[in-house]
């Protein structure tokens, strides 16, 4: 038997994010990233619409790029001393993965990390609170899904929280928030949704529902994001839907070694972070190779590139390779790297002669069997196309770090 889950509501266009005022309760809290909500007078909106319904609102600002244990730990004391009955989550996947997280901490305080961190292991959630998302970053997929992923810094490691109980009650897709999205942003969250699409498509949960989700967002992707990356504002309006339906397709679809792989090294090395959507990018392609030694993925990744996307070929295997190449051209035409070797990480610079600080050949090595074991055991991993062990993880990373092509 399968599941499809969808938020209840899904509000999308220009000015959607008013569907605020619409919203019945008493109490709001607000979660919110950084300043750039504020900045472009998108938080005030959001507030002045809920306190004109006759809500009493609190926010919570400040949620970090990779939101943090500690951070989500913080935010629930605050819901747990205000008592929402809404939690209204606005920005990129960072605060509103957070404020999921809040969720189940505020409803149920005792709760525990090492029991939600289980796949599908949340309590009942909605005995106090109903929850709206508002995406401002076309690529996670977050206001739809039932996934959250936090970090937890002491342990160098990220959470993938997964469970339908953490889906949105309302979605809200406004366009006018990504307008002014810095370019590597797009770049980063587009690669993410197209990596999406792909694994749901290929995943071994996927179904007529997901499928149609996936394929129509590949096409969309592929089209736009390219153009959404110089700012185009009717392609970042496009590239908006097609990573909500992304998130559509894999919430119920799941997905695959991709994400495992992004998971466990975001946050493994010395210096900073390899940034989510950039470490999906760099590895998807890897993937799929190693994917296509099954049968039914290699016939579904032909399909992509006959059908959906048109590339030329006339064997499966040809399609295949061709799917790849495009991905590595897509990259380079984002200006993101092909290889972990090649990846300035957090863009942080090293020294006084501005070197920016890489992942070392030694650090990589000396931390590859426990990322491997790691993502062995990824909410993300059971459902891949084909079966991945810790050793096939340790050569598929090494090829993820050097760029060379999986071929085993």
């Amino acid at each position: 038997m399968g599941r499809f889950t969808n938020p209840r509501d899904v509000y999308f266009g220009e000015g959607a994010r008013h569907e605020v005022k619409n919203l019945k309760g008493h109490k709001a809290i607000i979660v919110s990233g950084g300043h750039s909500m504020r900045r472009g007078g998108f938080l005030q909106d959001v507030q002045k619409d809920l306190e004109d319904a006759g809500f009493e609102v609190k926010l919570f600002e400040g949620v970090e790029s990779d939101p943090s244990v500690e951070t989500v730990e913080k935010g629930a004391a605050a819901m747990r001393e205000f008592q929402p009955d809404w939690i209204v989550a606005i920005g990129g996947g960072s605060p509103i993965d957070a404020a999921k997280a809040m969720w189940v901490f505020y409803e149920y305080p005792d709760e525990s990390w090492d029991e939600i961190i289980k796949p599908f292991n949340f309590p009942e959630l909605r005995h106090k609170a109903h929850f709206c998302a508002i995406s401002s970053t076309s690529g996670t997929g977050t206001e739809v899904t039932a996934f959250s992923v936090i970090t937890n810094y002491q342990q160098g490691i990220k959470y993938p929280l997964a469970d339908f109980n953490i889906t949105p009650d309302v979605a809200i897709v406004d366009p006018e928030l990504t307008y002014s999205m810095p370019a590597k942003l797009c770049a980063h969250t587009g690669m993410d949704a197209l990596t999406h699409c792909l694994e749901a498509y290929v995943s071994t949960a996927a179904s007529m529902f997901t499928d149609a989700n996936a394929l129509h967002g590949i096409r969309e992707i592929v089209e736009w994001l390219p153009k959404s990356y110089t700012g185009d504002h009717e392609a970042r309006a496009h590239m908006h839907e097609a990573q909500c339906i992304a998130g559509i397709a894999f919430s119920s679809g799941l997905l695959g070694i991709v994400h495992s792989m992004a998971h466990k090294t975001g946050a493994a090395f010395e210096g900073g972070h390899i940034i989510h959507g950039c470490a999906n990018a760099m590895y998807l392609g890897k993937a799929i190779q190693w994917n296509a030694k099954d049968s039914r993925a290699k016939e579904r990744y032909a399909y992509v590139a006959k059908e959906i996307l048109h590339l030329p070929g006339d064997t499966d295997d040809q399609l295949v390779d061709n799917l790849v190449q495009k991905i590595r051209s897509m990259n380079d035409q984002l200006n993101i790297p092909q290889g972990i070797n090649n990846y300035a990480v957090g863009g942080i610079k090293a020294d006084a002669n501005d070197q920016p600080v890489m992942v070392s050949e030694a650090e990589f090595k000396e931390k590859l069997p426990k990322i491997a074991a790691n993502a062995v055991l990824d909410a993300c991993t059971p459902e891949n196309p084909r079966e991945t062990k810790q050793e096939d993880f340790e050569k598929i990373l090494t090829c993820c770090y050097y760029d060379e092509p999986v071929t085993f």
